[in-house]
């Protein structure tokens, strides 16, 4: 078993009269990947905060193993105080390191290092952090939602890049896509208790509904016990005194179990205010091009949107995403071309810089506008408190001023008044920031059954694939292309450079259509065999896989001598160096091996059948 480098028992925090987390425990062994998932507010980032050692718990106790350095990504990080960005992130060193290292980092994310912090973007001062993070070469990773203000192509360099390193990682995300592809093991927040699966992200729901289908089941058991004490006390107490007074005190301790029990956080109840049926084409546009200061952001694009269209908008920060939106919805005139609108549109917004809310307001001001105590949802009056709760705010912050509210809470608040009004054309800028998992599932679902049309702007791949029916995307000197279906099947369409999908595209307008012949022809034919090269991967791979797995369970026996690290502190960097490096080429292995095996059923599926 690898050594453990950091634990947390029995961790007890309160907040105000709110009991945060009460004997949350967290165990960090060399080599994990551990997703820490929750609702918002349940207490994963300050548990994080409590790993990181930022903030000290009420009760409870945390370890680090002696020698263990621990790198922690906040939320948003403060680059206050240093007068150039490789400032900040040589801050992140430990003394004697050479700047070399933060210099490294900094080109991996695309910085020079020479950048003024104060004038840094969303973006770039997030890249700045993981930057940050990353040149002090951690025994141990803690990430607080790493992938915020980052761009599909980031997004996906840090996944990769994070697959490769040799540190234990603890993540926060509300990617998906990202948990999936990264995490060994979930850690669930749920009223102040850690609950452990020793499997990824892909399992945890599944496993999560499963544990409170269980709790359900053990409180309806408690209720009709309850409830039969309850008919025997009704009977009348009698006969044997003694008896009869001990079970009375059971009764009443088990109606302070049940009275004390936390049930689980509701959902947000989602419904949309749909507006009158719109015309069946909603936008066309022709020819148009918008640059600004000589540099193009669109050029030349033609498009038609229908009734219904579920179209996602997607491409590097800088691109032009919330240009071609304004554009879309005639926000903004375009240098050259035509957009028409169709006809009885009903157009709401969701800004995802959530400009739209004063901080001056109170929680039930930005919900009614000022106006009463009402709002109207589907043409029916509801009382603002009751709306809230649909979107799980207290009562009591009614009178909240938006300025003290969490990214969370925003990002719902700003959901709650988008959906209030009457639409049959939502037009989203990130509408999945700040959101937590449960509430993009019935964001999602919310969206696919939207009877009007949906123009979005998304980094979340997940979000996409299960939403848009159509992916337009930036390709480069103000040039967009659009591909059916969500991002996965964008990527399948593109091929592996932007240009060869260009020259694919073209070269499919200019086949005839009803040329069947024509048409099979331009698909390229598939592999008909495995070459030598691959044949013998195939064979070699497994012994290879079994060899590896073989050296990492003798590497955890070694390290799990928790003398070791004392007695020889060469041998334990060694084993735990060589550990990491036989778990990345157990991985790669294991992927090609994979790969090769898809590729060999495939090639079966297109064989000839022999004629008899």
């Amino acid at each position: 078993m690898a050594i453990e480098l950091i634990r947390l028992s029995d961790i007890h925090l309160t907040f105000g009269s709110t009991a945060l987390l009460a004997g949350a425990e967290l165990s960090v062994r060399a080599g994990d990947r551990i997703g820490l998932v929750g609702r918002n507010g349940s207490g994963k980032s300050t548990l994080l905060k409590i790993v990181a050692g930022l903030v000290v718990p009420d009760q409870g106790e945390r370890f680090v193993h002696p020698g263990a350095r621990v790198a922690y990504l906040p939320q948003e990080a403060d680059l206050s105080g240093f007068a150039s960005v490789a400032d900040y992130v040589e801050s992140g060193l430990a003394e004697g390191e050479g700047a070399y290292l933060a210099q490294s980092a900094l080109e991996m994310l695309g910085l020079s290092g020479h950048e003024d912090p104060a004038q840094l973007s969303g973006g770039e001062a997030r890249r700045a952090a993981i930057a940050r993070a990353l040149a002090a070469s951690p025994d141990v990773l803690l990430l607080d939602e790493p992938t915020n203000h980052l761009d599909l192509p980031a997004i996906e360099w840090l996944e990769k890049e994070l697959g490769s390193q040799r540190a234990a990682i603890v993540l926060i995300s509300h990617d998906r896509r990202f948990l999936e592809n990264l995490t060994r093991a979930t850690v669930w927040i749920d009223r102040g208790v850690a609950r452990r699966l020793d499997r990824g992200f892909a399992s945890f729901e599944g496993w999560r509904d499963e544990v409170l289908e269980q709790e359900e089941l053990e409180r309806h058991k408690l209720d009709r016990k309850i409830a039969r004490e309850e008919s025997w006390m009704h009977g009348g107490v009698t006969g044997r005194r003694k008896r009869n007074v001990r079970r009375v005190a059971e009764l009443h301790k088990l109606r302070a179990e049940r009275r004390d029990a936390r049930g689980p956080v509701g959902n947000v109840q989602l419904s949309v205010s749909e507006g009158g049926t719109s015309g069946k084409l909603v936008v066309e546009a022709e020819h148009i091009a918008k640059a600004f200061d000589g540099r193009p952001i669109v050029d030349d694009l033609s498009i038609r949107i229908a009734r219904g269209d579920r179209l996602g908008i997607i491409g590097p920060n800088g691109a032009g995403k919330t240009t071609l939106l304004a554009l879309l919805t005639g926000a903004l005139a375009p240098d050259s071309g035509t957009v028409k609108l169709g006809t009885n549109l009903e157009m709401v917004t969701l800004d995802q810089r959530r400009e739209q809310l004063k901080p001056s307001w109170t929680l039930a001001e930005a919900l009614t506008g000022g106006r009463g105590d009402q709002v109207i949802v589907n043409g029916v009056a509801r009382h603002v408190i009751g709306y809230m709760k649909d979107f799980l705010f207290a009562p009591e912050q009614a009178r909240t001023p938006l300025s003290v509210l969490s990214g969370g809470e925003r990002g719902r608040l700003m959901l709650a008044r988008a959906l209030a009004r009457p639409s049959n054309l939502l037009v989203l800028d990130e509408p999945t920031n700040d959101l937590d998992l449960e509430t993009l599932d019935l964001l999602q679902e919310l969206l696919a059954d939207y009877a009007g049309t949906v123009l979005l702007v998304s980094h979340d791949r997940d979000f996409l694939d299960r939403v848009a029916t159509g992916v337009i995307a930036a390709e480069g000197e103000g040039r967009w292309l659009e591909y059916a279906g969500g991002y996965s099947d964008m990527l399948a369409q593109r091929g592996a450079r932007p240009e060869a999908a260009a020259k694919t595209r073209s070269a499919s307008r200019s086949v005839d259509t009803t040329d069947g012949q024509a048409r099979e022809s331009a698909r390229p034919s598939p592999q008909r065999k495995l070459s030598y090269k691959q044949t013998q991967a195939l064979e070699a791979l497994p012994r290879q896989m079994a060899a590896l797995e073989k050296e990492i369970a003798e590497i955890g026996r070694r390290l799990s001598d928790a003398d070791l690290f004392v007695r020889d502190p060469a041998a334990f960097n060694s084993a735990t160096t060589r550990l990491a490096k036989a778990e990345a080429e157990l991985a790669k292995a294991e992927t090609a091996w994979l790969e090769l095996e898809i590729l060999r059923d495939e090639i079966a599926q297109h064989r000839p059948v022999p004629k008899r």
